[in-house]
């Protein structure tokens, strides 16, 4: 994960996944998930981040809980809870 203030009274949110991880519909599936576990993270986030997750090669068969325990984690070490 990549963040950086942006000056702006709201967060900007963004996921990047590599071709590595297989075709359209792996990556489309990773990136639902991803966008789906930081929702609920959302309303708890300080504002004013532009916010980047890549995603990695073990995103592909990690089951949801996975990504909500790992965002959550990224975003407590990035300090960007509230």
């Amino acid at each position: 994960m990549h963040t950086m203030p942006n000056g702006l009274p709201y967060n900007r949110f963004g996921i990047t996944v590599s071709k590595k991880l297989g075709k359209a519909v792996r990556r489309n599936k990773v990136r639902r998930r991803i966008y789906e576990a930081f929702k609920q993270y959302e309303a708890s986030v300080k504002t004013g981040f532009d916010i980047v997750i890549v995603a990695r090669a073990s995103a592909a068969e990690a089951e949801y809980i996975s990504y909500c325990r790992v965002i959550g984690g990224m975003l407590r070490k990035a300090n960007l809870f509230l």
